[in-house]
């Protein structure tokens, strides 16, 4: 037998070394087995393989998201889209996830469903993506069908057998006007390809969320950590390759030019590795319904602050633990283990107060400070976030925090301008190409060339995210929090502003490097400052990113 005091080594309360976690683990691993379906996993460690298999649909989402970014701007300027109307139409779906994202969190967190909480909101965010990357690279051919009389511009040059002859016809028709066929002839294929380029955008990142929250779901306190580096690494991962197979020239294979070029390669590929990576990870695990968590509290997962009030109710009691080959029972019921698990009479969850604590526990005094213990435990974990909160909270802050939020949102411009624009902003300043050219003229296929060229540039910056984000806890540790910032900020000022001056090759790769590390830093830092730094401080710091900021913004638009 094992005795653990309650409120012993609280340093290790998510610590599957602690006899009393370990105990409450066991209770519900087996009690959770003995279930018409088996929910063991909730209880236990996961191993590599299993955080890779939850993880894996992160990767799939950075590589749907390096294609949109990457080629979704050429896409719409080469069917007539102007900057403007294509700048308005990026803006409509971050409008809509504002109001739709709580609205689906909120959904995830009562479905009633007996396939889960988690997977049904994945399965159904993933069914618009699939839908997007479809929209996206066939948009142009959905609309001639439909009776646009423009041409493909991504595939002239590569025509299938198809709609070979409904092609050669469409630009024969065209051929003898002296402006060619014009762009704005697109009409079916602008609608369906913003449509898509929404769906995409939308789905992509509101799936993000759910999918994290499920890997958390199933995993102990002690695994979460685990999984959310493992769930970052393949994220970075995905953004590197996505971005790097979108800068192989696929119309020189034989697979490229059977696909129809680079564009539907490419989403071709995309939309393959998602639907793999989608099965492999809401097949990982079976969660457990809404219905059966409210009616059991014993299949409710067992968090921190779970754990946290389970010790504040018992304070003091010492649990009594059988030794592990007792625990380890593969083919026993969830009551036979409980009840081999109970010492000295029938406690609840396992416990035997000795004497002199039950004495103790008698004393106003302690019941007293046991009492506002667990009130406060309950207060901070109980207290649901309403909507109403969620919109309060955005827009009535303290000063300091306001400043701190708008100087992030101005970081977040820049980064979405990068990204957004990066490989249309290659092949036009870069490469001198001209995305409203006709297929197979000089300026067409300077374009595209930039285009690729861009797709690398990118790659970079997925792959400097990704060690940067690594890093930047012992460069923080080393310089401080406000110098890293500041300086990883600065860094993509002044790199945007040498690119927009002098548009380069080197540049290209050299200063994507700052894109990088600038999505590493406002995806960390603020945090880190809102948590640990008093309001002075917030404001000075923040003062100074603004301004930085507001003029790197304003050079990389203008040149655009």
């Amino acid at each position: 037998m094992v005795g653990v005091a309650a409120g012993s080594n609280e340093h290790s309360m998510s610590s599957t070394k602690n006899p009393m976690i370990k105990y409450m683990l066991k209770t519900r691993e087996n009690h959770a087995r003995s279930q018409k379906y088996d929910y063991s996993h909730v209880f236990r460690r996961k191993t590599r393989f299993e955080m890779f298999r939850l993880s894996v649909i992160a990767m799939a989402i950075e590589f749907a998201y390096a294609a949109e970014t990457s080629f979704v701007s050429p896409i719409l300027l080469q069917i007539g889209i102007d900057h403007k109307l294509m700048t308005m139409a990026w803006g409509v779906s971050p409008i809509i996830g504002f109001f739709i994202s709580p609205l689906l969190g909120s959904l995830s967190d009562r479905c009633t469903l007996n396939w889960g909480r988690r997977r049904p909101i994945i399965t159904f965010l993933s069914v618009g993506i699939l839908l997007g990357l479809i929209l996206v690279p066939w948009g142009k051919d959905l609309g001639i069908l439909l009776g646009d009389i423009g041409y493909n511009v991504t595939t002239t040059s590569n025509l299938s057998a198809m709609n070979e002859g409904l092609a050669a016809a469409l630009i024969s028709n065209e051929v003898d006007s002296a402006e060619g066929p014009l762009p704005s002839n697109f009409k079916f294929a602008a609608i369906l390809t913003i449509l898509g380029m929404v769906m995409l955008d939308l789905d992509a990142d509101t799936c993000q969320t759910p999918a994290r929250t499920y890997m958390l779901d199933v995993c102990i306190p002690e695994d979460q950590a685990r999984g959310l580096t493992t769930f970052s690494l393949l994220a970075g991962f995905g953004g590197t390759i996505g971005y790097a197979i979108g800068g192989i020239n696929w119309e020189k294979t034989k697979f490229g030019a059977a696909l129809g070029g680079n564009i539907p390669t490419v989403f071709g590929m995309v939309t393959v590795i998602f639907i793999i990576c989608y099965f492999v990870t809401i097949t990982t695990f079976r969660e457990i319904p809404l219905n059966l968590i409210e009616r059991d509290e014993m299949l409710k997962p067992l968090s921190a602050s779970a754990i946290k009030k389970e010790i504040s109710k018992k304070n003091n009691a010492i649990y009594y633990i059988k030794e592990t080959d007792v625990l380890e029972l593969q083919n026993a019921t969830a009551q036979k283990n409980y009840n081999t698990m109970t010492p000295m009479g029938s406690y609840q969850n396992g416990i035997s107060p000795s004497k002199e604590i039950t004495d103790k526990s008698k004393e106003p005094s302690q019941s007293n400070n046991n009492n506002s213990m667990a009130i406060e435990l309950d207060e901070c974990v109980d207290t649901p976030i309403t909507l109403a909160k969620y919109l309060k909270s955005i827009f009535i802050m303290p000063t300091s925090m306001r400043i701190l939020a708008l100087t992030n949102l101005l970081c977040w411009m820049g980064h979405v301008t990068y990204c957004l624009y990066f490989t249309d902003f290659v092949g036009e300043a870069v490469f001198k190409g001209d995305p409203t050219a006709l297929p197979g003229t000089d300026a067409a296929q300077l374009y595209e060339a930039g285009v690729r060229f861009g797709c690398w540039g990118m790659s970079v910056y997925a792959l400097s995210c990704s060690i940067y984000s690594i890093a930047v806890t012992k460069l923080r540790k080393l310089l401080g929090t406000k110098v890293v910032y500041i300086t990883g900020i600065v860094y993509y000022g002044v790199g945007m502003l040498i690119l927009a001056i002098w548009p380069t090759k080197w540049g290209v790769i050299v200063f994507s490097t700052s894109a990088g590390i600038l999505y590493g830093t406002i995806f960390t830092i603020p945090y880190i400052l809102v948590a640990n730094y008093h309001a002075k401080d917030c404001v000075s710091t923040s003062l100074l990113l603004f301004i930085t900021k507001f003029y790197s913004i304003g050079i990389f638009f203008a040149h655009l």
